[in-house]
């Protein structure tokens, strides 16, 4: 999917941007940004700053507006079913992370962002802290550290292993 987002976006915008763009949105992230950079060779250093930035940005918004935004969507005809999805989604991993690490949920949060398995990162992370009552100012750092341990691994991923790969 990133692939072909970024075939597509390229037409457009230019690298950087579209990098920042597919950081951005929901299920890519910070993953599907550094995918396209790599496909883009945009230098790592560039790519991580822009990943992170796109991923990080609409994490406030998540956080502090995402259940006045549900309450719309859920009145609003053709977004009710999806308002409700999304709604439902949060509310079962929210469930899931407080089972997992009771005492520990801010730890937990920090997991399920940096771990990049499907259905894990900063949007879902910030979806379920607001769910949990958990305010900016005591899941933003967490989300922030999980959205830098999933650069790491992804880094490993898009960048160090093709440059491994090279020298052998």
């Amino acid at each position: 999917m990133a692939e072909t987002l970024t075939e597509f976006l390229g037409k457009y915008f230019s690298h950087q941007a579209v990098v920042f763009l597919i950081s951005l949105m929901p299920i890519l992230e910070l993953r599907g940004g550094l995918i396209a950079a790599a496909i883009f060779k945009v230098p790592y250093l560039n790519a991580l700053g822009i990943s992170v930035l796109g991923n990080m940005l609409p994490i406030p918004v998540i956080i502090i507006f995402i259940e006045r935004i549900l309450v719309w969507m859920r009145g609003f005809g053709p977004l009710k079913g999806i308002g409700g999805w999304i709604e439902e989604k949060g509310m079962s991993q929210g469930a899931k992370l407080q089972k997992k690490y009771p005492n520990q949920l801010k730890l937990g949060l920090l997991l399920f962002v940096g771990i990049p398995l499907p259905g894990t990162g900063a949007w879902t992370g910030a979806l379920i802290a607001s769910f949990l009552g958990l305010d900016l100012k005591n899941s933003a750092p967490y989300i922030c550290l999980g959205v830098l341990l999933a650069a790491a691994i992804m880094s490993i991923i898009t960048y160090g292993i093709p440059a491994l790969a090279k020298m052998l």
